[in-house]
């Protein structure tokens, strides 16, 4: 048997989106910025796709939606406005949280060293951040709060509704990081009290290499690549046309199913939680409800989770560690070790994340493969020798 377990580093792409992006490709190969007809039926198509992401994410007319090469991209552009924005008016500092995207840290690390002033909150041992402790924050100088909405390694939800409310009081702009929450649970960025959202359609169904940035009316935006007056001024480059449409496509039916899918999905996490809680040692990283839909998230001591991963692909089960972005890292996680992880347990952790296709079968297929493949590690590791042995102390 074979079961994809890592929809959060992509999930694949819908039929429906696979058909729509080749019908754009072949019959809206227009430049949309062309005056000609072929052009404009491009530019019809374009402003269509635009108008339905829009309404999936709750905005309004005066709203912007700009179209990207994925959530990266959208992450930098919000962030990098908004620090913009505030240096102007002397405003430098930007809260966020310990546990961001790299796509969200890595910004407001080169920003630090451009004079910025960076907090980055902490989280409980759940990997919940305190919406008392980012309000202790906040003063006249923050120029942007960016907090994710639902974290890609332990899936775990943020109140950035509450977050927002108090942003707004204070008239700070508020960025939320919501790439592995669209498509997965509901999603309106005027609810929200977003000012800036990211998403990445890869995550739900659509193609790779497209995202979008909300922009609520009247919050800055500038533009990350220059050369073009595409996407209103606000990103240079000719659109991305056949991945957009297949976008709006792939978001339309992620949404129309989502309150069957978030049930199943539920299901299918509880079940997996409870199976692989059953290994000694081992725990669950992240709170058990509050928490994406399909995202399960453990950690097992006494082995490494490279050597878990390629046992269980062996298996016929690919699965991650963590955040695909840092795969190729030998560093832990620095997500686990917000939450409280040690570097040694840190080292031993597998994320299964299920989607719309995944059964219970493969559930249980799941369970048994990591059981069977945390054994045999533990059975030569020297580290797991010494745990037994009594000379190391269990921590899990």
């Amino acid at each position: 048997m074979q079961v994809y377990a890592d929809n959060a580093a992509t999930a694949p792409i819908r039929p429906a989106a696979l058909e729509a992006y080749v019908t754009a490709a072949r019959e809206f190969y227009g430049n949309p910025s062309s005056l000609h007809e072929t052009g404009q039926a491009a530019k019809e198509a374009l402003e269509n796709s635009r108008g339905r992401i829009a309404r999936a994410l709750g905005a309004t007319n005066a709203d912007k939606i700009i179209f990207t090469s994925g959530g990266s991209e959208a992450d930098n552009q919000a962030i990098f406005s908004a620090a913009r924005a505030g240096a102007r008016k002397g405003k430098r500092k930007i809260v966020s949280t310990a546990i961001e995207h790299h796509a969200v840290l890595h910004p407001l690390e080169k920003l630090r060293r451009e004079g910025f002033e960076i907090v980055l909150v902490p989280v409980d041992k759940n990997g919940i951040v305190s919406v008392q402790d980012i309000e202790k924050e906040l003063s006249d100088d923050v120029c942007l709060v960016s907090v994710m909405l639902a974290n890609n390694e332990i899936g775990t939800l943020q109140p950035v509704r509450e977050i927002g409310a108090v942003c707004k009081a204070r008239k700070i702009p508020l960025h939320t990081d919501a790439v592995q929450a669209v498509g997965h649970i509901p999603v309106n960025a005027a609810e929200l009290g977003a000012d800036y959202l990211s998403l990445s359609a890869h995550k739900f169904g659509g193609p790779r290499g497209c995202g979008a940035l909300y922009v609520r009316a009247g919050a800055p935006l500038f533009p990350l690549i220059e050369g073009g007056a595409q996407e209103k001024g606000k990103r240079a480059g000719t659109e991305n046309l056949p991945a957009i449409v297949a976008t709006a496509v792939a978001l339309d039916e992620a949404l129309n199913a989502l309150p069957q899918t978030a049930q199943k999905l539920t299901r299918l996490r509880d079940r997996l939680i409870a199976g692989l809680s059953k290994i000694p040692h081992s725990a669950l990283n992240g709170d058990e409800k509050q928490r994406l839909p399909g995202n399960v998230s453990f950690c097992f001591e006494g082995i490494e989770g490279e050597g878990l991963l390629l046992y269980l692909s062996d298996m016929g089960v690919f699965a991650s560690s963590g955040s695909a972005c840092t795969s190729g890292s030998l560093d832990p996680s620095h997500v686990l070790l917000a939450i409280g992880r040690v570097h040694d347990v840190a080292h031993g952790s597998l994320r299964l994340t299920l989607g719309e296709e995944n059964t219970e079968e493969e559930v249980d297929y799941l369970i048994s493969s990591v059981c069977e493949v945390v054994e045999k590690l533990r059975a030569f590791s020297p580290v797991w020798r010494e745990l037994t042995n009594g000379k190391r102390k269990f921590i899990l």
